[in-house]
């Protein structure tokens, strides 16, 4: 009898957090969000954002181009928040699909060395963004704002 009780309150219990789980993204011929988020080094925003905006983003550029990606956003607070929860940038992109969003981009080596040739400095520069970066982390988000009726 207690063996029953115990399993009746634990699946109630149980219950309340599979549903806090975030829901699944769309079908896979649907568009994937991300969200990529970067904490710097206080007093290096500047300097992360023009290496990140010479770097990198004329890759992702190519990307949507290409059709690989759809769109990119990229944003910046207008406050401040706690230490433990701040973020400097976010980058948001609606990749074609799901699959895109996870495998590697067959053509990026090739893009990478058509967008800049001189590697040495573009390795460099590269560096530097990572050396001055305190964190990154990549979020999926999906919308779940209702149709319109």
């Amino acid at each position: 009898m207690r063996n029953i009780l115990f399993a009746l309150l634990l699946s109630l219990s149980a219950r309340p957090l599979l549903a806090q789980g975030s829901p699944p993204q769309a079908a896979s011929d649907q568009p994937y969000i991300m969200e990529y988020y970067y904490k710097v080094q206080w007093g290096h925003q500047q300097e992360f954002l023009q290496l990140f905006l010479k770097n990198h983003y004329p890759l992702l550029k190519k990307q949507v181009e290409s059709g690989r990606m759809v769109a990119v956003k990229i944003e910046q607070p207008a406050n401040h928040t706690t230490e433990d929860g701040r973020w400097d940038y976010r980058v948001t992109i609606r990749f074609k699909n799901s699959t895109v969003a996870t495998t590697a981009n067959p053509d990026e080596e090739r893009l990478i060395k058509q967008l800049w040739p001189n590697q040495e400095t573009y390795k460099r520069e590269e560096q530097r963004r990572f050396e001055i970066l305190l964190g990154h982390w990549d979020l999926p988000v999906t919308d779940i704002t209702p149709a319109a009726k």
